[in-house]
């Protein structure tokens, strides 16, 4: 039976884009919430996702369904996981596999099979490990798609625009080599970027971009600014599921969405519209 699809305008159509980052077994936490999932909930949370009546889609039917070129269904979600952790594997995979959810990991093209050592020392918080490339190549069997995370994980709005632009094709080239396939999708390190990332990102090549702006994704949104609704340590199911529903923009987004429409046709940036 065909999903029902949802209203033909921009603003009708409603992507709600999970960001997760960890996912696992955790002690309780004061600092860095939204770094952490713990795995019972995200069983729980993808459980809802199944039987709540939502459609969870991957990447390429997002961006399509946002953009008019196919139907989006109603209550579709799309998650997305920062930085490529290697607790996915154990506790987040198999979750997804058996609801047969798509799901979007960002990998760090330098960071690959080591510990994640960019956050500011803090003897109260673990260096996890990050997949390895045999486990980013693995993901594609499991329909989970590997988008960029950058190079070194640096704030993009604080670099000059030749290190903006190296970290952009150097880290989409790496992976490209790495898994063998074309890498068209970017997540901003610490949602950090200025109208000139966007700008180098669709000159790399990139299609779409996630952020930390938050509110639901609409075809009013650039797919180089995409917002997000981070899931954090402490959200139980009523948490999540007022995530979900909620759909009214921060300011910040609509500030984006404004630009979108006043400046990105002056920069190259419909294209990918």
């Amino acid at each position: 039976m065909a999903d029902p699809v949802s209203s033909p305008s921009p603003l009708g159509r409603r992507l709600s884009i999970l960001m997760y980052h960890q996912v696992g077994r955790f002690k309780p936490m004061r600092a860095h919430r939204a770094n952490y999932c713990d795995a019972g909930r995200f069983a729980r949370q993808m459980a809802l996702l199944a039987h709540g009546g939502f459609h969870v889609i991957s990447l390429e039917r997002a961006l399509a369904g946002l953009y008019g070129q196919s139907p989006l269904p109603p209550r579709a979600v799309l998650l997305t996981f920062d930085d490529a952790y290697a607790d996915f594997i154990e506790h987040a995979l198999p979750v997804l596999m058996a609801h047969r959810f798509p799901a979007v990991v960002y990998a760090i093209s330098d960071w690959v099979g080591q510990r994640m050592r960019w956050a500011e020392r803090d003897p109260d918080r673990a260096e996890p490990a990050l997949m390895s490339a045999f486990q980013l190549r693995a993901l594609k069997e499991a329909g989970i798609s590997v988008g960029s995370h950058g190079v070194s994980h640096r704030k993009l709005a604080e670099l000059a625009p030749a290190e903006q632009a190296r970290e952009l094709n150097q880290s989409r080239a790496a992976l490209e080599d790495l898994l063998g396939q074309p890498v068209r999708d970017l997540c901003y390190p610490f949602g950090r970027f200025t109208q000139e990332t966007v700008r180098l990102a669709a000159e790399a090549g990139y299609r779409s971009a996630m952020t930390c702006l938050r509110g639901a994704a609409t075809g009013a949104d650039h797919p180089l600014v995409l917002p997000r609704k981070a899931v954090s340590f402490g959200d139980n199911l009523l948490g999540v599921g007022w995530k979900l529903t909620k759909h009214r923009p921060k300011p910040a987004l609509e500030d984006w969405r404004r630009w979108s429409h006043q400046r990105a046709d002056a920069v190259g940036l419909r294209g990918g519209r």
